[in-house]
């Protein structure tokens, strides 16, 4: 078995690639030394707590998990060997044919070791990590992990659990890459740094869109390990990202020091968007997406999976879960107490998902009786405690040590993430667990990134820094006031169903429970339309509702922990997010755009795409289904009109006009009604190698004057959604 086969680090990517995900050797054991024998075989990159990885043990704090296997390096001769860990939790050292190459601090940050010394000639090597993890018994940043799970904290999970890898590159290689686009200059920054004096000089970069070289240029003759390039995007290709259009570019930097077979390319992407806060016409701060309000509406995502806890089973369900969000009418995820493999982060980056990034918590045992129990029975007396030493100790960061710890890890997150266009936010501090100096945290994320906002502190201990001011509310009527940060509440709802068959291990826990689906369904829609709705008038500005799965103990997911069920009614939830984003300004047809590979399509291909439709109302729909090549200029299909499509409900018409069809259908039930369309559409002009983008529009705009009616659900287009469901190719 081989699992996790694909290119772990999508934003810098090189054709030099040795997969070692697979069976390794293992032994858990009291001692340092190399284990005189093996327990058995262990799946990494699965941790040996959890079912994937065929082991199903804890390791305790003072044992030492012991990896082995043999490895062959890449293919070719000469330059450099590398050996990357995507994450190992939490202290390792590594050794190849038994000599010491390195080693690492930290559960949740990528790291890489040159081999190259340590190989022999004849392509059998060794390779031996030794691992210990504390858990609750250190200050490292460990997030809801526990030895003893319930309630609001989960399993521990230990050892390697991201991709590890190798790559052969040349003597003078590209160590890191930084690439900071700037929205308003339409400029990207790139840094380099090299593994040799002057290695950056005479650096190069080529920025592509859809495949057409748009901007390329060189460094100085005079760089030393250090190079730098700027470029220029040109109006006719300035296209900027967002959630409606998730455009990359495409990025490929490379060195020209030495022999010319030593030159080293990396190739990765980037997008031009902008973050800010600006008032609205009535003054009221709003959350702003390329100078333009945006209503971020989210879930809290902890990203722990039934049988592999940190580790997902497959890349393609990572992508089925983020594509099943946005169908949804989500456009923000929360990242919580936790630091995902960069996969994930580039399919949120291909997909338009906005991320919230929390920095995974830690320090000493925490005082929940303080930071959770009280504060909860107090608010908002608590909400506003000096952020003082005394203060620090009731909150886990009574040791410098651990202080100094915090900073090294925030540093890691930021450095490791700040490459994905899709993090908007950067998250310090949750509900006081570990915090400590808080407008330093802010001051340090500043330095380290200003193209992002900054929410301080989500919950409580807010000491009035960053961007956003940020409400956790389970239990008390929600009430938001204008304040001189924008307002979010990142955290709300909580409300918990045990669905038959999906029911975790252990007791179940959620802020309230509901007895059925329906019953769920009811609370939900009862939350969003009479507590929340009114409150985006009044300031609010971003949503994240507890939580997207099910966790452990915790059942108040959308989905349950399996990913197997959606625990609400799926027509309830679509129609509320979909509702919100209308009310915040986005027109009526906001959706994913779907992407397909393209392999010389002719002229006459046929594309068989299918819509559904999800609407609580009666009357007359318009609908477009466009393609594009760059993902921004969009034509409608000719044949169009041409089209297969399922039944319709009775009385109901379809006819075409300037590329859009016309949907008229009632419904005798007025509840919230599914209604599947196919059509077959044709490729008007030849399409070269590359990707085409389709999508399916809907040509009314959501106006003001529905923004009355949409509370009470009356019967207006603004509970209409339609989104693609598949895509299918074939030629003619």
């Amino acid at each position: 078995m081989h699992p996790l086969t694909e290119y772990p680090r999508p934003a810098m990517r090189r054709d030099s690639y040795e997969n070692l995900n697979g069976l390794w050797q293992y032994a858990i054991t009291a001692s340092a030394q190399r284990p005189a024998g093996w327990d058995g075989e262990i799946l990494v990159p699965y941790a040996p707590e959890c079912r994937a990885s065929g082991v199903g043990r804890t390791l305790q704090p003072g044992q030492w998990l012991h990896y082995h296997r043999y490895f062959a390096p890449p293919a070719g001769t000469g330059g450099r060997v590398l050996l990357h860990f995507g994450a190992v939790d939490y202290a390792c050292a590594v050794q190849v044919n038994g000599h010491l190459v390195g080693g690492h601090r930290g559960g949740y940050w990528p790291f890489t070791l040159d081999i190259t010394a340590q190989l022999n000639g004849t392509g059998r090597n060794s390779l031996w990590v030794a691992v210990q993890d504390p858990t609750g018994h250190g200050t490292q940043a460990r997030g809801k992990q526990t030895l003893q799970p319930g309630g609001m904290f989960y399993p521990a999970q230990s050892g390697i659990w991201q991709t590890v890898w190798l790559e052969r590159v040349p003597e003078n290689y590209i160590q890191s890459l930084t690439v900071t686009p700037d929205y308003d200059a339409r400029t990207v920054t790139v840094k380099v740094h090299t593994s040799a004096p002057g290695g950056a000089a005479n650096l190069w970069a080529v920025v592509r869109a859809g495949g057409v070289t748009i901007a390329e240029d060189w460094g100085s003759d005079e760089a030393g390990q250090n190079g730098e390039v700027t470029l220029h995007i040109a109006d006719e290709y300035f296209f900027p990202w967002s959630p409606d259009t998730p455009f990359l570019y495409d990025l490929t930097v490379g060195t020209t020091q030495g022999e010319e077979e030593q030159f080293d390319t990396v190739h990765s992407y980037f997008a031009l968007r902008k973050w800010s806060c600006a008032p609205d016409a009535r003054g009221v701060l709003r959350f702003c997406l390329n100078n333009k309000p945006i209503l971020l509406n989210g879930l809290l995502d902890q990203g722990y999976w039934s049988e592999g806890l940190y580790t997902p089973p497959s890349d393609a369900a990572v992508e089925r879960e983020l594509s099943e969000v946005k169908a949804l009418g989500y456009n923000l995820l929360r990242k919580h107490a936790k630091i995902e493999p960069q996969r994930w982060y580039y399919h949120c980056d291909r997909l338009g998902l906005v991320v919230w990034q929390d920095m995974v918590n830690g320090g000493s045992k925490y005082n929940l009786w303080f930071v959770t129990y009280l504060t909860n029975v107090l608010q908002p007396l608590m909400r506003r405690l000096p952020d003082k030493a005394a203060l620090w100790g009731l909150l886990s960061r009574g040791s410098e040590s651990s202080r100094e710890e915090y900073r090294r890890e925030l540093e890691d997150t930021v450095q490791a993430l700040r490459c994905h266009p899709c993090v908007g936010c950067w998250v310090p501090f949750n509900e006081g667990w570990g915090q400590y100096d808080a407008a330093g945290a802010v001051q340090a994320i500043r330095a380290l990134d200003d193209t992002r906002l900054v929410d301080e502190a989500s919950g409580w201990y807010d000491q009035g820094g960053g961007d956003v001011y940020s409400l956790h509310n389970y239990f008390y009527p929600l009430r938001v006031r204008p304040q001189t940060r924008t307002v979010a509440l990142s955290e709300y709802g909580g409300i918990a169903w045990p669905m038959p068959g999906h029911e975790p291990p252990r007791k179940t826990y959620g802020y309230g429970t509901a007895k059925s689906r329906e019953e769920l369904t009811a609370r939900y829609k009862k939350m969003q339309l009479g507590a929340v709705l009114p409150q985006l008038q009044k300031g609010l500005s971003a949503l994240v509702y507890t939580q997207l799965t099910d966790v452990e103990d915790e059942v108040n997911g959308l989905f349950t922990y399996d990913r197997k069920g959606l625990a609400s009614d799926e027509n309830g939830v679509v129609s509320i997010t979909d509702g919100y984003l209308k009310l915040a300004g986005v027109p009526c047809g906001s959706m994913a755009v779907y992407t397909v590979p393209v392999k010389n399509f002719a002229a006459g291909t046929k594309i068989k795409y299918t819509t559904r439709t999800y609407s609580s109302d009666s009357g007359a729909k318009y609908f477009a289904v466009e393609y594009s090549t760059d993902g921004t200029n969009w034509t409608p299909f000719d044949g169009f009109r041409d089209k297969e499509r399922t039944e319709l409900p009775a009385g109901s018409t379809i006819t075409g006009q300037d590329g859009f069809v016309e949907v008229s259908y009632s419904y005798a039930n007025q509840g919230s009604t599914q209604t599947d369309f196919a059509f077959t559409a044709t490729v008007p002009t030849a399409i070269p190698d590359g990707t085409l983008y389709v999508r399916t529009r809907i040509s009314e705009p959501y106006t003001a004057d529905l923004q009355k009616n949409f509370a009470v659900n009356t019967s207006t287009k603004a509970n209409t959604r339609v989104y693609t469901v598949a895509i299918e190719v074939a030629a003619e």
